[in-house]
């Protein structure tokens, strides 16, 4: 079945208000972090911290979302694929408008704003990232969906009987909806196996190195479908992506905690 997709799917505005655009991804970031901190809100992992809800609110919406997500995804975009940019002009770190967000950025920004918070309120970082990993395939799921109704970041070109063409492709050729696939497996999947873990050990450590195992393990995998970025190309072997390589420091520090943690119980 070949789709050929509506104008609809080409940076989509919600609203328009002069320069002023809301567009489906940003709106799906927001989503995303209501949904995970009603999640945590609920978790008894997060319960048994003693956090509030307030400092439960912070923790998702300043140190998780701001902080870490959105000002490590923009360093970690700039640093991993707009190096060049960056270094001929440093206030492109800034041009936010431009977009450019990068997940291994975030995660790292997440991570040290998270170490942080736990400094200040005295919890066990470990502890804190169990539950914080569980419920974030809610968030990578929703903000690919995000990716799709931008009609950005499709897959390479199919000549099969499955495909969709995205009115942002200048070739108009049928290609993977690599974003539906990533919506799926670091959505769904990576969450349902998260899930199981969580309900099977009580190890403190297991669920976040799970967290970094599966999902840098499931993105490689679909980075095979999905079109790599113009302005890089493939970067090893003339077939392993950016992300791919970046996903490979993940799935050995995921494997790391997981031995620690073990050792550790």
């Amino acid at each position: 079945m070949i789709i050929e997709l509506s104008d609809f799917f080409n940076n989509p505005s919600i609203l328009e208000v002069g320069p002023l655009k809301i567009q489906y991804y940003a709106l799906t970031w927001l989503i995303s972090a209501i949904l995970i901190y009603l999640f945590l809100s609920k978790n008894k992992v997060i319960a048994d911290t003693g956090l509030t809800k307030d400092e439960i609110n912070d923790m998702v919406f300043l140190y998780g979302l701001f902080l870490g997500a959105m000002c490590g995804g923009r360093i970690g975009y700039m640093f991993f694929y707009g190096t060049e940019q960056l270094i001929n002009n440093p206030l492109s770190l800034f041009f936010i408008w431009q977009g450019g967000l990068s997940f291994h950025g975030g995660l790292i920004g997440v991570i040290v704003s998270l170490l942080v918070f736990c400094k200040r309120k005295n919890i066990e970082l470990l502890k804190l990232l169990d539950g914080v990993a569980l419920a974030m395939p809610i968030g990578l799921g929703l903000v690919r969906i995000g990716n799709f109704l931008n009609g950005e970041l499709y897959g390479k070109v199919t000549n099969g009987d499955w495909g969709f063409i995205f009115p942002t492709d200048p070739f108009g050729l049928t290609r993977h909806p690599s974003q539906l696939y990533e919506s799926f497996g670091e959505g769904v999947l990576l969450f349902f196996i998260l899930l199981v873990v969580s309900k099977t050990t009580k190890i403190k450590g297991i669920v976040s190195s799970c967290f970094l195992i599966f999902y840098g393990s499931i993105r490689f995998i679909i980075e095979f479908y999905r079109q790599p970025d113009s302005h890089i190309g493939y970067v090893a072997f003339d077939s392993i992506s950016m992300g791919q390589i970046l996903c490979l420091p993940m799935i050995v520090i995921g494997i790391l905690i997981f031995i620690y943690s073990r050792k550790n119980a």
